[in-house]
């Protein structure tokens, strides 16, 4: 009973912190202000579970890094992000991108066929989707950054301050001064160091699990939100109904949440049902 109410207190903390991001971004009608918003359903299944997801991704790639190169496109889509949660937004080709506070993101609107560009300023985790005749590319003010679907992460903060570690697959450094270059594979990491690349074994694994613990979603579609929530392969798996309510658009944060509570919260903005079968969360309307 003790870890029961434990759970109903984290899911009252997360009814909380939604209603306030909804009421700040002008999401709720004259009715629901003021605090006096009912829950507008109860799942299915009773209790909540006591297991909580420490991250809801599987990293599949982060950087960090300061303003590079331009992207060759004059419909560029700007992304800001000046709260501590990671914003999430996937892009046209299913990349996902954590952006952290304090930073911004600028990518077109259509990729071009041959290669995906995107500039970064600040902070930002990416999950790169894999798409071999469209090379991803990142620039930072030091170096070049080439990717076709891999787990990494990097940070620069101008200057001569630079760092990647990869976590799966392999990405290639290129510095934009003096020409060196240098692959770097799953558990190595590349600094910049008197103006050459040097490699090393990665000391840290837990660092790109920093991103998943308090994500938010802005004006998302509820698939592309799922797809995120499901990439850690729990147990539990969150579903919708139908192929329409896929494409309903959602602005929610979660943290640290249990696959039950993240359900309850869908449904809640949306006022959806929520039914178990098996292994899985089933959203209807």
């Amino acid at each position: 009973m003790i870890e029961v109410n434990k759970n109903r207190t984290k899911t009252d903390e997360a009814w909380e912190r939604l209603y306030a991001r909804l009421d700040e971004d002008n999401l709720l009608t004259g009715a629901g202000r003021g605090g006096g918003v009912r829950r507008k359903l109860l799942l299915k299944w009773g209790t909540l579970a006591a297991a909580v997801i420490a991250g809801f991704v599987y990293l599949a790639s982060a950087l960090w890094f300061v303003p590079g190169g331009e992207i060759e496109s004059l419909n560029l889509v700007t992304q800001e992000n000046r709260e501590a949660s990671m914003l999430v937004t996937t892009l046209e080709d299913g990349s996902v991108v954590y952006l952290a506070q304090e930073s911004t993101l600028k990518y077109p609107e259509h990729f071009a066929t041959d290669k995906r560009e995107v500039n970064l300023q600040g902070e930002a985790f990416f999950d790169v989707a894999k798409k071999h005749e469209q090379t991803f590319l990142i620039e930072t003010e030091k170096v070049q950054i080439e990717v076709l679907g891999t787990a990494f992460n990097v940070r620069s903060h101008g200057d001569d301050s630079f760092r990647l570690s990869v976590q799966r697959g392999r990405v290639k450094v290129s510095l934009k001064q003096g020409g060196q270059s240098v692959l770097v594979n799953a558990g190595e990491t590349v600094t910049l160091q008197a103006r050459q690349l040097q490699l090393s074994e990665t000391g840290d694994s837990d660092e790109f699990r920093q991103y998943t613990k308090n994500i938010r979603f802005k004006d998302e579609c509820l698939e592309d939100i799922l797809r995120v929530v499901n990439a850690e392969a729990s147990a539990l798996q969150i579903q919708t109904a139908s192929p329409v309510l896929s494409k309903r658009k959602l602005t929610i944060e979660f943290e640290n949440n249990s696959p039950e509570t993240v359900a309850e919260l869908i449904c809640w903005a949306l006022s959806l049902k929520c039914s178990r079968e098996g292994d899985k969360l089933i959203l209807s309307e």
